[in-house]
């Protein structure tokens, strides 16, 4: 492939530059799982309830509303920042693909305020609508929160497999936007997304209701609280599981360099065991539980499937090998975790139709949010990193994109500082709205519970 000249940037610049982009990245991404998961929870509580006439239900879709309607707003503000990032941190890409990667954004604009549009009718319309009308309007909430998330990571996936244009001496032409959204990567990585922002959603919603529950409140209310959104991300996460399968063959034939860095392989063959743990340490995968053949066996097929590793090309080409092996083994492993837990609930309920009698499973559920977000954030670890030095995968490295201009840590400093006060304000007001009595959408009806 043909890569772009250097841009001069100091080292120094070039850290700070990714290490906000990632730190921006990291934040805004949880606000954008709820953002996806939140709305669906929230409409089908509603439609449970006005069905039911269960005034449990509408309470929790009430007061969910007001949550969803915090983190859209603070999650607007983050999003903002990282679209001002893409082009003051890395003018070298956009100066050279923003045409190729204009109509996923530009589509993701569209599909963002349509979202902010529906929020706020669904938000303040609850007793000035019709109830089927007013639960039309969370669903163009749920379908724009989940287009938004399908447009932004398709432009990822393109950044992984780039396609749509052609290089002539160094300069794009014959761009086709429709081919370079719909890039080889784009189906698994989009589904792979929008399948985590199910499960940190439903495990981080869940997960306080399981905290109240610790703390005594057995109640009908918490009940459906905790399963409703418990249950679908239990339901999500095996199918998550089979789907991250399906991605690490891809990389077997199309970013051969990424999952060598993901197992730590460093010399291509046959028979190559999988690794559990450990460290690449001189070149080589040390204090790892090693399954034999296991790798070409889920590679391949079949024992003797040859596995490409490091050796195979130059170590300039080479992402960082420890942060890629770790961040992916920690993402199975917390994935295969809540699996089980899942499994846990569903054979109580299959049992006795209730939940674990067993403090521990209430003691995991309120974990689980948090652990589903550092799976997330694993994830995006593997992914991002395991694509470097490259920033458009072998077309443009990393260092080439970024802003030549000095002093990008004053900007780092400034973006800390931001998140700091949305997260100290973010964490204030859902606090209050915890506290507080809430009016439920009919006259006459008072919120009595708080999560």
């Amino acid at each position: 492939m043909l890569a772009l000249p250097a841009v001069a940037a100091t080292p120094g610049d070039l850290m700070a530059a990714r290490e906000q982009m990632a730190f921006s990245l990291g934040w805004h991404i949880i606000l954008a799982c709820f953002g996806v998961g939140m709305p669906a929870f929230t409409v089908f509580a509603e439609w449970r309830g006005r069905r039911t006439g269960n005034d449990d239900y509408l309470r929790l879709a009430h007061r969910w509303a007001k949550v969803m309607g915090v983190l859209f707003a603070v999650g607007a503000v983050s999003g903002t920042i990282l679209s001002f990032e893409m082009g003051l941190l890395w003018p070298g890409l956009m100066s050279t693909y923003g045409q190729v990667l204009g109509l996923p954004f530009a589509l993701e604009g569209f599909a963002f305020f349509i979202e902010a549009i529906f929020v706020g009718i669904y938000l303040y319309a609850w007793d000035r609508l019709p109830p089927r009308a007013h639960m039309l309007t969370g669903l163009a909430v749920c379908v724009a929160g989940v287009l938004s998330a399908v447009f932004v990571v398709s432009a990822n996936a393109w950044m992984n497999q780039p396609r749509g244009f052609d290089l002539v001496n160094g300069k794009v032409t014959h761009v086709r936007p429709w081919a370079a959204m719909f890039n080889p990567a784009m189906p698994r990585q989009v589904l792979h997304m929008v399948l985590a922002a199910f499960m940190v959603a439903g495990f981080g919603i869940a997960s306080v209701y399981a905290v109240g529950m610790l703390r005594g409140r057995r109640d009908r209310y918490h009940r459906i609280g905790f399963l409703l959104p418990f249950t679908v991300a239990a339901i999500v996460a095996p199918v998550q599981v089979v789907v991250g399968d399906a991605m690490a063959r891809f990389l077997a034939t199309n970013q051969q360099v990424k999952l060598a860095a993901i197992e730590g392989l460093n010399h291509t063959g046959s028979h190559v065991p999988l690794s559990i743990g450990g460290a690449y340490v001189g070149g080589e995968m040390r204090y790892a539980i090693r399954v034999p053949d296991a790798l070409s066996l889920l590679v391949g097929y079949r024992p003797g499937a040859v596995v490409q590793g490091l050796d195979k090309v130059p170590v300039a080409d080479r992402p960082p090998v420890n942060p890629v092996h770790l961040g992916f083994q920690a993402m199975v492993a917390i994935g295969f975790g809540l699996v089980l837990l899942g499994a846990w609930l569903a054979l109580a309920w299959w049992r006795r139709r209730d939940l674990p009698r067993s403090r521990w499973f209430l003691r995991l559920a309120a974990i689980s949010g948090v652990a589903s977000v550092v799976a997330l954030e694993a994830g995006w670890v593997t992914t991002e990193v395991g694509r470097q030095p490259w920033i458009v995968w072998q077309h443009q490295r990393t260092a080439d994109a970024v802003n030549p201009a000095p002093g990008l840590w004053v900007g780092l400093v400034a973006v800390l500082a931001v998140y700091l006060v949305l997260t100290v304000a973010a964490g204030y007001v859902l606090n209050r709205l915890r506290v507080q009595p809430v009016t439920a959408p009919q006259e006459g009806w008072t919120e009595e519970y708080s999560p």
